[in-house]
């Protein structure tokens, strides 16, 4: 039965979909004879896409609808998951977008659930199954054709905001809570051994299995409940379904518009668009889906992310205006009319590594950042505490140019030095900048400045001796940002990286920056300011020197950096040297 279901799954794979219906059909008496259920359903769930494929939906949904009931029974919850997706695919098509909605929300779910207990060495592979990539994409696409802006915004946010939990999760950070981190252990134990049974379904499924699987997903599911109750700070570890959309607003401040884009790429049967979610507290929520070339798009993404690190680069101007006329100038005239104070971007995989201020609009000669103060968040969250009261300290805690080590950093060192003293702060720097001041100093004051080398790619910075997701001190030592939550940053505004640094790889898509700020922010600090790439020295100090004396004057962090940038970008200097350090949080 394997063998014709091989032979049937080959014939299918070359577009010859009668010859594998007649091995798919051979294969499923022989499984239905000797009791593999699992196999069975896997059998109907093939016959069924065939049918999918030839244009033949009644048939398809025959089959679906066998091999679903079967998945549910033995506990198989991927292929439950792909089962529903292509049910959802087959509603699509047929024109009954209700079922096909309810169907593919279903596959989501299960989808997210499933991500959150994966080994780093098994999420890519993961990740880039058919179904995995196919579904919430025709889901959020569906929704917006289906009128329905809102919905299709939660189901996204849901998606951006697990991207984020799946990092976390990757690098094993730690909260600092630890009746919270009892949880997320037991939680993360029981869903190894559901992966352990999952395994036996393929030697064979038994009552007494079932049974197991069953009762372990439903302790686990409790598990994720009570954490998410009572810990509202890891709640997205858990979180498989959209918060409710009035929740989510509610989080957003008063005079801030939220630009979220969404590529819907990758789809055979749809052409590939982005959708661009413009989203304010009190308003209904908006969106552009504009067809693109997403091969196109990529390419330009790519090749101004390579032009943005180079400061000799001169000809970047093309993709900037292009850029611009993807992102803003569809949803221009709707961002005018809110008259906002500021702009919110939620970017998601290779725009996260763009400053959405270098964005130029060739009809005004203006670049964004002249228009509005942008910030950035990692994403909107029902769960968010509640915004702290304006501290009427301005103390900052600076780091610089730590020593010994092989890098030496004497711009990041006088940084330090002057912000501290403009602001009646405490730098401290070469071998004073240790790693036990800053764990145990940190907490004891607002604004945290850190000029010192950090590396956030993926693979690391190994030329300059420093491991993934690690901040540089004195004597070589290093901070793993995933104890960022032990450090106790709950009266912390502001946390600024301003010499480190995180670089984009072929197959990057982001993560690394975003989840820099999302520990941060876990941890109890309103805001981080990142770099992009990095800097040079002389630029980076007086950017940053500025950023605090505007903050000093009572402006506002997202205005406070604006300015700082304002002046470089109004005399043609290159963004390479103005545009990495982004804000991401609180820009207030």
């Amino acid at each position: 039965a394997t063998t014709l279901n091989n032979i049937g799954l080959v014939y299918s794979n070359i577009g010859q979909p009668q010859k594998a219906l007649e091995f798919f059909e051979k294969a499923l008496p022989i499984w239905q004879e000797v009791g593999y259920r699992s196999q069975e359903a896997t059998t109907l769930n093939n016959i069924g896409n065939v049918y999918s494929s030839i244009g033949q939906p009644q048939k398809a949904l025959e089959y679906l609808q066998k091999a679903l009931p079967i998945m549910q029974e033995v506990g198989a919850r991927s292929l439950e998951s792909t089962t529903l997706s292509s049910i959802g695919k087959v509603y699509r098509d047929s024109n009954q977008p209700e079922k096909a909605i309810d169907h593919l929300e279903k596959s989501v779910k299960i989808t997210l659930e499933i991500r959150g207990g994966l080994k780093k060495e098994n999420r890519k592979t993961f990740l880039n199954f058919q179904y995995n990539k196919w579904t919430p994409i025709a889901l959020i696409d569906l929704l917006i054709d289906q009128n329905q802006p809102e919905a299709a915004w939660k189901w996204y946010n849901l998606a951006t905001t697990f991207d984020l939990a799946d990092y976390t999760r990757l690098i094993k950070a730690k909260v600092k809570n630890p009746e919270a981190q009892k949880l997320i252990n037991q939680w993360e134990e029981n869903y190894q051994k559901l992966q352990a049974l999952y395994s036996k379904i393929e030697d064979g499924t038994t009552t007494q299995l079932s049974q197991q699987i069953k009762q372990l997903q439903a302790e686990n599911n409790q598990l994720a409940e009570n954490a998410s109750q009572k810990y509202p700070e890891v709640a997205e570890l858990f979180e498989f379904e959209p918060k409710d959309i009035d929740k989510l607003k509610a989080n957003i401040p008063p005079g801030t518009v939220v630009i979220q884009p969404a590529l819907l790429t990758g789809l055979k049967s749809v052409p590939d668009s982005i959708a661009i979610f413009l989203v304010t507290r009190d308003q209904a929520t908006l969106v552009k889906k504009l067809p693109i070339d997403a091969k196109e798009f990529d390419s330009i993404l790519t090749e101004y992310r390579s032009q943005l690190e180079k400061p000799n680069a001169d000809n970047y101007a093309t993709n900037q205006e292009k850029l611009y006329d993807y992102l803003i100038r569809p949803i221009e005239t709707e961002i005018a009319a809110y008259s906002p104070k500021r702009l919110a971007i939620i970017p998601t995989g290779k725009l996260r590594y763009i400053p959405f201020e270098t964005l130029y609009d060739n009809q005004t000669e203006q670049y964004l950042i002249a228009k509005y103060p942008i910030h950035y968040l990692t994403r909107i969250s029902a769960t968010r505490q509640e915004p702290k009261e304006p501290t009427k300290s301005l103390k900052v805690l600076a780091f610089g140019n730590p020593q010994p080590t092989e890098i030496n950093l004497r711009g990041a060192e006088d940084e330090a030095k002057i912000i501290a003293e403009n602001l009646s702060g405490k730098s401290l720097t070469r071998e004073k900048a240790t790693l036990s001041s800053f764990e145990n100093e940190s907490p004891g004051f607002p604004l945290v400045h850190l000029a010192t080398h950090g590396c956030f790619q993926k693979g690391g910075c190994r030329e300059q001796g420093l491991e993934e997701n690690t901040i540089l001190f004195a004597n070589n030592k290093t901070f793993n940002i995933a104890n960022a939550a032990r450090l106790g940053l709950e009266n912390t505004d502001l946390i600024a990286l301003s010499a480190c640094q995180t670089a984009m790889k072929a197959d990057s898509n982001g993560e690394e920056i975003a989840g820099v700020a999302y520990l941060f922010e876990r941890a109890g600090a309103d805001a981080v300011i990142a770099s992009l790439w990095n800097a040079e020295d002389g630029t980076t100090k007086d950017i940053m020197v500025k950023f605090y004396d505007n903050l000093k004057q009572g402006m506002t962090k997202v205005e406070a950096l604006r300015q700082a940038k304002l002046s470089y970008a109004r005399s043609d200097v290159s963004p390479f040297y103005w545009s990495p350090f982004i804000l991401i949080g609180d820009g207030e």
